[in-house]
């Protein structure tokens, strides 16, 4: 959803197959190896519930329609390959029909720990495991629906909501912080630093307060935003979001707490 990006997007033949090189698979067996030890310490029950569910292979890049085949009876979600970057208007359109926009590029060894756009790796190893939890994938669905109602200058009001809970969310499971957004669980080292760093801040979890926060994509987040449980999500989901907006905008955004830079926010 930035605009610019190192990647080129790969094609999928006429039946949707998309072929990945070796050394491509390669990168995405080692990421997948060195997570899986990591989020077993790290990750939210149900993100783990939803990896085991997925049974996505550890030494290929897989397809998007085998993700699609077991998500789709648990939630009704698909997963379909996209250009490594699309515009906000395209991407809340996808997600309100249920379907999961995945970039179709794998990152190469350069940036293996960390990527600013996302990869496959990012998109199926972080994403879609919560998209076969109902109300996760509620609330991903809601945040589609929304935007479509929002005008094009209000897109990064909304996004931030999204940055915090589905990207970067952490909730806390048995008085323990735990990973929940894709983002952390799909990072080599942002997942650790998220949990176990003393420095950023976690906050309370409060709508209001998250639409107002700014953010940077190319740094580990300074904030992190804890819900309690993850039927939170239904709660936001069942909110007046466009009012929300409204509010927050009257109320202005906090003051930036890092260094600003030309990447600060995902743009359309």
């Amino acid at each position: 959803m930035a605009k610019h990006t190192n990647y080129t997007a790969k094609s999928a033949d006429s039946s949707g197959f998309i072929g990945y090189s070796a050394k491509e698979h390669s990168v995405w067996s080692d990421l997948f190896n060195q997570q899986e030890a990591n989020i077993q310490h790290y990750a939210a029950n149900e993100y783990l519930y939803g990896l085991e569910k997925l049974a996505m292979p550890s030494d290929r890049i897989p397809q998007c329609s085998e993700i699609s085949q077991r998500l789709k009876p648990l939630t009704g979600w698909t997963v379909a390959p996209v250009p490594a970057l699309i515009s906000f208007g395209r991407f809340f359109k996808t997600l309100s029909e249920k379907t999961f926009p995945a970039a179709s590029f794998i990152r190469n060894r350069a940036d293996f720990d960390y990527i600013k756009e996302p990869d496959i790796f990012h998109e199926i190893f972080g994403h879609t495991p919560l998209l076969t939890d109902p109300s996760f994938a509620n609330f991903s669905e809601t945040i589609g629906k929304i935007g479509l109602q929002v005008k094009p200058a209000d897109y990064s009001w909304l996004i931030r909501l999204y940055w915090f809970t589905i990207e970067f969310g952490l909730i806390k499971q048995n008085g323990i912080y735990k990973a929940l957004g894709s983002g952390l669980n799909s990072s080599p080292t942002e997942l650790i630093y998220s949990i176990d760093s003393p420095v950023p801040e976690r906050r309370e979890f409060n709508v209001i307060d998250i639409l107002r926060t700014p953010y940077r994509i190319d740094i580990h987040q300074p904030i992190y935003y804890v819900i309690d449980e993850i039927d939170d999500l239904l709660q936001v989901a069942e909110r007046d979001l466009l009012s929300d907006i409204k509010k927050a905008q009257s109320l202005g955004l906090y003051e930036m707490t890092y260094e600003p830079s030309q990447t600060t926010e995902l743009t359309a």
